[in-house]
């Protein structure tokens, strides 16, 4: 008896402390803190779109590639005392938007000192850029704080590779938890953005699950010796713009990353690339919905961490 007695203390006090930790993150996080924090953040991502679209998928891939965590920990810079997120194989030569997210910082600092984080400006930039380029729009949830460490190995162990084959996909995604069909909704932000040569020469000039057409107008940017860097939009259509056109290619074999095409390849999610390609409006609501959830993973409240006052190194250092 005193130890169900004990274990249901214990369960129900576990419990409090996780609805103390998800009520710590709302929407309305800097109405009072911070009134003018939102319209600062989507002025700087409008500007910086306006003068380079492509920004705006960079700026969703690097809130993608912090929130296998969702506590800033990508911005940081090397220290003696670790070797941060930037050059893991993920992200080397591939995430970019740090001086946008600099000028956000700074614009913020400016008029309330120490207060808006850096992994929340991560998650209303994703969220600005998303809408700019005519995609959906969610409930942003903040009161994240930044974490005062990074992880390489993390980085590198537990984001997705563009190489991944389907069950490798389904895998990395459901240990952060999310379902097949929510990775593929997340999936869907491959509707905007560039990928490197690197990442989809053996796709080209390997793969029999391509069309050959497809194949061949890669191959002039896209060498088989040389050319790492030359890029190619991820959605052949209208790379710059929001929308379902992305599960249109793969149902075409027009995917650009083996990782892609592997959504729809004779397998478990076919189905399900095949409706988002029918359906933009079914596309956004999974959309939105995976985006809140991605933004609840492990966040940092309370007194734990930071919060920055340059999103590139821990305070005092």
């Amino acid at each position: 008896m005193a130890f169900s007695i004990s274990f249901a203390t214990f369960f129900f006090a576990f419990l409090a402390l996780l609805a103390v930790v998800v009520a710590q993150l709302s929407p309305n996080y800097y109405s009072s803190l911070c009134p003018t924090a939102l319209s600062i953040i989507k002025g700087a991502v409008s500007n910086a779109i306006s003068q380079e679209r492509r920004m705006g998928a960079s700026l969703l891939r690097l809130h993608f590639h912090d929130c296998f965590g969702c506590d800033g920990s990508i911005l940081l810079d090397d220290t003696t005392g670790f070797t941060g997120e930037k050059t893991a194989f993920p992200n080397a030569n591939s995430v970019r938007g740090f001086d946008v997210i600099d000028t956000i910082k700074t614009q913020l600092e400016s008029k309330c000192p120490g207060i808006v984080s850096c992994a929340d400006i991560l998650a209303v930039a994703a969220h600005d850029s998303v809408v700019a380029l005519g995609g959906t729009t969610w409930s942003v949830q903040l009161g994240r704080r930044d974490s005062t460490t990074a992880s390489l190995s993390a980085a590198n162990s537990e984001l997705p590779s563009p190489f991944s084959d389907l069950s490798d996909l389904i895998s990395a995604f459901s240990n952060k938890g999310f379902t097949a069909k929510e990775m593929v909704a997340l999936s869907g932000s491959h509707t905007i953005g560039r990928a490197r040569c690197t990442t989809f020469r053996t796709r080209i000039y390997n793969e029999t699950n391509i069309d050959a057409a497809f194949a061949s107008s890669l191959r002039k940017n896209c060498p088989s010796a040389g050319g790492d860097d030359n890029l190619a939009s991820l959605d052949t259509v209208m790379g710059d713009v929001f929308d379902n056109d992305y599960f249109k290619n793969l149902v075409s074999q027009k995917g650009l990353l083996h990782s892609d095409q592997q959504l729809f390849n004779n397998g478990s999610m076919d189905s399900q690339v095949n409706a988002y390609s029918l359906n933009s409006a079914t596309f956004f609501a999974d959309f939105a919905k995976a985006m809140v959830m991605m933004g609840n993973l492990s966040p940092l409240t309370g007194s734990s961490g930071e919060v920055r006052t340059n999103c590139r190194n821990i305070n005092g250092s």
